[in-house]
């Protein structure tokens, strides 16, 4: 049929810019809890209007979340009246800048109702910087275990290396298809295995950054029972979710800033309870961590909490910036934020899942729950074709850009989840992951697997997000309907 899809006549796109405002008249009777979240339609004209202006579908939120012009103008104003100097000393500059940062520390806390009797935050360059921290320092040892589910960022992942290294096993939890949630069975069964007598760690996300499965927070309660320290990966789900840790008590909660404001980025934090800090052994010692060394007397005294754990100078220019952010989405209320999140999503995951070629077959392929029940706003997807092939997620990255509509395509550094996605057999992955690998194409690895592709798309909504955008991002991925897959085939330039 060469390089050209079929069109079918008389069935002209559903979703057009002359039919949105009736869609959206339904789509708010269907969601009434739409119409509180107003606020940010006036945020989304106001201080996000380079959006519009420069005609970008923002789609990436789990990648990265976007900055109010307020906080920009808040930040630089800051700096602009003031002279600031580095914070390890006691000159008039330096203690400003001390103050500030501590400002910004008790603010995260503040933020997260985490009581400084319990909490203390580390700042650290981001989420990944956290999870180092806590893997390079955490006592692993024989006899003690990591457990950590597939669905986890590549940063849990690279923990079971500082594990393997000192002896302690490291177990992970499969995911049950077709939602890619865990068998709690199967994670209490494992759980029960901990030895009270070593240390022992389990690691998940609160959110996956794949998607979008909210796993339970009761976990942590239920775990730390039976002897396990936590790790609660919070980076993809405090951006558009509450997470109260007066209510929820994990032991160590990674995040990027960025994520939830957009600005400043390099700057992130652990969050964690002093008693499990108190377990950490760091590996060595760096400037601003000690309060006394020597060269001749071979020694040195570590610092307490979290100076201990902050190497060297902090980027403190960028901290006040935290609470900047902070202060800027407590004043809209991340309720607000996550019931619109929640609304479009749903009516996104319908609309998808609406999509057939005409032969019936359809479109698209959601990985995950299909539902808005314990998720959150990302979605992990990939584009059929009429034979039910996968369209390699490059030629819809390709297509995307072209239409101004910025999403993500890959594993999204996830690959368990991935794995748990395409049922892929540890055997095959056995087979096929050897030094030989790194040699080959992906095209060519992918073909030893027998995969036509082992990324998908993703698209993640969030706070500047409104009805337009999703109505946009239908239109997209509308316009594979009877989609062939050829060389210079665009198929939206026909369609939109």
């Amino acid at each position: 049929m060469g390089n050209k899809r079929v069109k079918l006549i008389g069935n002209p796109s559903r979703y057009t810019a002359e039919r949105m405002n009736a869609d959206l008249e339904a789509f708010r009777q269907a969601h009434p809890s739409f119409d509180s979240t107003g606020l940010l339609d006036t945020l989304r004209a106001t201080e996000y209007a380079r959006l519009d202006e420069q005609g970008h579908t923002y789609l990436d939120y789990t990648g990265g979340g976007l900055y109010a012009e307020c906080q920009l103008h808040e930040h630089m104003e800051l700096l602009r009246h003031n002279v600031f100097g580095n914070p390890h000393s006691t000159s008039p500059t330096s203690q400003a800048m001390t103050d500030l940062c501590e400002r910004a520390r008790a603010f995260v806390l503040e933020y997260f109702h985490a009581s400084p009797q319990e909490y203390v935050v580390i700042f650290t360059p981001n989420a990944s910087g956290a999870l180092k921290l806590v893997g390079e320092s955490y006592p692993f040892a024989p006899g003690g275990q990591f457990l950590l589910l597939f669905d986890n960022h590549n940063s849990v992942n690279g923990i079971r290396e500082f594990a393997r290294a000192r002896g302690a096993t490291h177990t992970y939890v499969p995911l049950v298809l077709p939602e890619l949630r865990v068998d709690e069975s199967q994670l209490f069964a494992l759980l029960d295995q901990a030895s009270p007598e070593h240390h022992n760690l389990f690691a998940y996300p609160a959110q996956s950054n794949f998607t979008g499965v909210q796993h339970p927070l009761e976990w942590c309660a239920l775990a730390q029972a039976r002897g396990w320290d936590v790790l609660l990966d919070g980076a993809a789900f405090v951006p558009s979710n509450n997470l109260d840790l007066s209510v929820w008590h994990p032991d160590f909660v990674p995040l990027s800033f960025y994520k939830i404001f957009g600005y400043p980025t390099g700057a992130g934090c652990l969050i964690a309870r002093k008693a499990a800090l108190a377990k950490l052994r760091r590996p060595w010692f760096a400037g601003g961590t000690i309060w006394a060394v020597s060269v001749q007397g071979d020694a040195y005294y570590m610092l307490e909490g979290a100076a201990a754990f902050e190497d060297g100078t902090l980027n403190y220019l960028l901290l006040p910036a935290i609470e900047i952010g902070l202060k800027y989405i407590q004043n809209i209320g991340i309720e607000t934020i996550h019931t619109r999140v929640m609304c479009l999503t749903a009516w996104l995951i319908d609309n998808l899942l609406s999509l057939q070629h005409s032969n019936g077959r359809a479109v698209v392929e959601i990985y995950g729950p299909r539902h808005c029940h314990m998720r959150g706003g990302t979605l992990a997807l990939n584009v059929l074709t009429p034979d039910g092939l996968i369209v390699d997620e490059r030629i819809i990255d390709r297509e995307a850009s072209a239409f101004r509509l910025s999403l993500r395509t890959g594993c999204f550094c996830n690959p368990g989840a991935g794995e748990g996605a395409f049922n892929l057999s540890e055997q095959a992955l056995r087979t096929h992951i050897g030094n030989e690998a790194a040699r080959l194409t992906m095209d060519e690895y992918l073909a030893r697997l027998g995969l036509q592709s082992m990324g998908a798309i993703r698209v993640s909504l969030g706070l500047a997000s409104n009805f337009a955008d999703v109505y946009r991002c239908m239109q997209f991925f509308e316009s594979f309907i009877d989609y062939l897959p050829g060389e210079q085939n665009l198929p939206f330039r026909e369609h939109c």
